[in-house]
């Protein structure tokens, strides 16, 4: 990430020092992502109860339990999610059957079921959050068993069933200091970047990777090893390096390449607007900026910003410059081929 836009973090942490296994509740809505400044897996409503495992950076890793309609959750087999949602456009979460709206689950979202009434199921996710967003419970203790068993544990059955996995996937029991290591045997074993994520690479037969952490049947590994670059070999582009040289149209024609990379655009304002249900790419309801890239004739580009920046983004004219850091959430939005950035830093240029 840009000097630029790393300070303006960082200037913005605030004193949010969490405790591991700490109660909060979220102030403000909220995206839920799949790591800091990830892709957006649901948005929470203000008033939300977290459960607080840990912190890094600006951002919390934190738990939420909801309610949501049976028909629209798809099975799963196999991995440490019981359900995805499957409905198209997503799904409310709900702090009780029928009860009231907790935020908005993005379809594709993995979630673990915790219990069942006829026709709901209540899930749980946990997920990434940003920490300014969050209200910690001053006089909730400390859990020392965060990391191991969240609050609102599953039902018995479904405790036994996921032992079960944990004991075929040979994990070490709980309170085993011991680093753990696995070897893979047969065909080489590949690593994931998530356990529903692409290959990133395959561990050999008989080459010792060490587990780092664990989520159910899933291990994240470590892998030390040695590649060949002779001095002065051009290393790969840093994926947090802000790219200047980007266009819109460049965008939409490989939208995956350049998804989740941050541009820095000079972009004319021409309104705030809400997203509405058909803009599949936003939350129902998300604000985000409407402007152009070069001026009058150029393409339409959407940078969607949290809601507590309203009124900074309100205080913009129409037609006045601003310049722009974003990270790319979609290059060509379903909708209307344009892109999407999630607002970053925001600065006023001049008429």
């Amino acid at each position: 990430m840009a000097p630029a836009a790393t300070a303006l973090l960082l200037a913005s942490l605030g004193s949010v020092e969490p405790a591991a296994g700490q109660n909060a509740t979220l102030r403000v809505p909220e995206n839920f992502r799949v790591e800091p400044q990830g892709q957006v897996i649901a948005r929470l409503e203000a008033g939300t109860p977290l459960f607080v495992h840990s912190n890094q950076g600006g951002w919390l890793r934190a738990s939420v339990t909801g309610w949501v309609w049976a028909q629209s959750l798809q099975t799963r087999s196999g991995g440490s999610f019981d359900f995805r949602v499957s409905s198209e456009g997503g799904e409310n979460l709900r702090d009780g059957p029928q009860g009231s709206l907790m935020g908005r689950l993005s379809q594709g979202t993995l979630l673990e079921e915790l219990e069942r009434e006829p026709g709901w199921i209540r899930v749980r996710r946990t997920a990434w959050i940003w920490a300014q967003s969050v209200a910690l419970d001053a006089d909730a203790p400390a859990d020392p068993r965060a990391e191991a068993e969240p609050p609102d544990a599953p039902s018995p059955e479904l405790e036994s069933q996921r032992a079960a996995e944990r004991s075929s996937a040979g994990e070490a029991p709980p309170g085993d200091q011991q680093p753990e290591w696995i070897r893979p045997t047969g065909d080489p074993l590949p690593v994931l970047t998530s356990p529903d994520g692409d290959t990133l690479a395959l561990a050999l037969t008989g080459r010792d990777v060490r587990v780092v952490d664990r989520e159910g049947s899933w291990a994240r590994v470590r892998i030390d090893g040695w590649v060949w670059a002779p001095q002065g070999q051009a290393v790969a582009e840093d994926e947090d390096a802000v790219l200047t040289s980007v266009t819109p149209d460049l965008l939409r024609e490989d939208p995956d390449a350049y998804r989740g990379r941050i541009v820095s655009w000079e972009l004319q304002f021409i309104s705030v607007e809400r997203a509405e249900q058909i803009r599949t790419d936003f939350y129902e309801g998300e604000p985000f900026i409407l402007t152009r890239f070069g001026g009058e004739g150029g393409s339409f580009v959407y940078v969607a910003f949290p809601p507590d920046r309203l009124t900074e983004v309100r205080s913009l004219t129409p037609l006045e410059r601003i310049s722009v850091i974003g990270r790319v959430r979609v290059g060509s939005a379903a909708l209307t081929g344009n892109p999407i950035l999630d607002l970053l830093e925001l600065r006023r240029v001049g008429p």
